[in-house]
């Protein structure tokens, strides 16, 4: 029977904060831009309530809300800044490796991300490993943490129960909705934050999480 890993992708396997600190500090100046990235993890969401907005658009009006409420603006012909740069953005140096180890192990992969199709596909091309299957917010008119990412996952790879894992960065967007979904859960802790609410295992970055997996889904 089946073994399903399913990830968040930008935070997760993508560098998404080092990414938007960079573009906002090239908009903004560096002075300015770690401000202005707590700004944008408020806002983001009130964008994302709108499920039916693409995420380049999620971006991009994200990007204008920060602004302006810092008494900014968004320079000329930069409005769509973040998501033009966001095929660029770096891979987190163990992905590769435990991704790959998960897979030996029999694990198939899912990702399942608050995006686009074409900015999603730009990441996988980097992060260079297959996915079984992969659900975005902008086919399915739905942000996590609304619950619509992990139902559509289900109908696709027919899950059996107890056989998921869900493995992200954010509390709020990914690690919330799992446990309330009854799906064990690990927490990738890059920010060393508090654990609120709790996940079923957490890991500082993706080191070691084929055993992890192993041992929440024998």
């Amino acid at each position: 029977m089946d073994r399903w890993a399913t990830f968040d992708c930008y935070g997760t396997l993508i560098d998404w904060r080092g990414g938007i600190s960079a573009e906002l500090a090239r908009l903004f100046g560096d002075d300015r831009a770690g401000g202005l990235l707590e700004s944008y993890y408020r806002l983001e969401p009130l964008a994302q309530a709108d499920g039916a907005l693409r995420y380049r658009d999620v971006l991009a009006r994200t990007l204008a809300a920060v602004a302006a409420a810092a008494g900014l603006g968004v320079p000329p012909g930069e409005e769509g800044a973040l998501g033009d740069s966001l095929p660029g953005w770096r891979v987190f140096p163990e992905v590769q490796e435990e991704l790959t180890e998960a897979r030996a192990r029999g694990w198939r992969l899912a990702i399942l991300s608050n995006t686009d199709r074409d900015l999603l596909d730009a990441s996988l091309a980097t992060i260079g490993i297959p996915f079984d299957v992969t659900i975005v917010a902008s086919e399915i008119g739905s942000y996590k943490p609304a619950p619509r990412h992990w139902q559509v996952f289900a109908e696709k790879a027919q899950v059996a129960a107890g056989r998921q894992v869900h493995v992200a960065q954010s509390l709020f967007h990914d690690i919330a909705t799992a446990n309330e979904l009854g799906i064990p859960s690990v927490w990738v802790n890059r920010l060393g934050e508090p654990a609120d609410p709790e996940p079923t295992r957490e890991l500082s970055d993706l080191t070691g999480l084929a055993g992890v997996l192993d041992e929440l889904v024998p």
